[in-house]
């Protein structure tokens, strides 16, 4: 656990530029995100190390169909967590659009993931609602609140293997699934000390609910979460 917050404050704090902040992010997590790596991490974390009480917290299913686990808290600056995918979960991961509040690199353990990217604008897109994501007052539920039609174009699409990394500015509209039928794990890691009020959705699937609660783990939840996925990082 230290040796993890040593490597995210080595080589992340300091003020970085986006370009340099996104590509030392990916570096990071393809180092943490080794299945030996990342299995002592979450070994740690069982035994009790970090937080429990407060990963758990933070800890919860996304509404976009993946279990999303806290490893590491450090506050506005850098947020590590693990992605379970499930394959067929359900959830809006196919029909939702978005960005992020702050700069972000995800390395696939095991699995594979698809993802797409976007672009706003041009002619030979296709119409969207858009919405303005935000964290309600005193709660962590989401807010949406609408914010007119919109014009989406796909940019890039592609398929992640387990060992691959990607990285990504804040602002970059893009989707990802899960596409096999065993469960995807990737460490996903959220950087920078400047982040952003909302972040942007967007859909072709009809209107969504004005907010969306969010279910946290309690302590013994994230503890058997975290036991479950060090069975499966341990598994062929």
């Amino acid at each position: 656990m230290a040796a993890a917050r040593r490597l995210l404050t080595r080589t992340l704090d300091g003020g970085l530029p986006e370009r340099e902040q996104v590509a030392a992010a990916g570096a990071v997590v393809a180092e943490l995100g080794s299945p030996e790596r990342l299995s002592e991490l979450v070994g740690e974390l069982v035994r009790g190390e970090g937080d429990p009480e407060g990963c758990a917290r933070l800890s919860y299913r996304h509404v976009l169909g993946f279990d999303k686990l806290l490893l590491i808290d450090a506050g506005p600056r850098h947020m590590l967590r693990v992605h379970l995918w499930h394959a067929g979960a359900g959830g809006t991961g196919r029909e939702d659009i978005h960005n992020h509040r702050s700069a972000l690199a995800s390395h696939i353990v095991r699995g594979r993931l698809c993802m797409e990217l976007y672009e706003t604008g041009g002619g030979d897109g296709f119409e969207a609602e858009r919405y303005e994501e935000s964290l309600a007052d005193g709660s962590a539920d989401w807010l949406l609140t609408p914010a007119g039609p919109a014009r989406l174009r796909l940019a890039h699409t592609g398929r992640y293997a387990a060992g691959s990394t990607y990285a990504l500015p804040a602002h970059t509209l893009h989707r990802a699934w899960c596409d096999t039928p065993v469960p995807t794990v990737t460490l996903f890691l959220e950087t920078g000390a400047e982040r952003r009020r909302h972040t942007d959705v967007f859909t072709a699937a009809g209107p969504h609910a004005g907010a969306v609660p969010k279910q946290p783990l309690d302590v013994p939840g994230y503890l058997a979460a975290l036991n479950a996925l060090a069975e499966l990082l341990r598994s062929p």
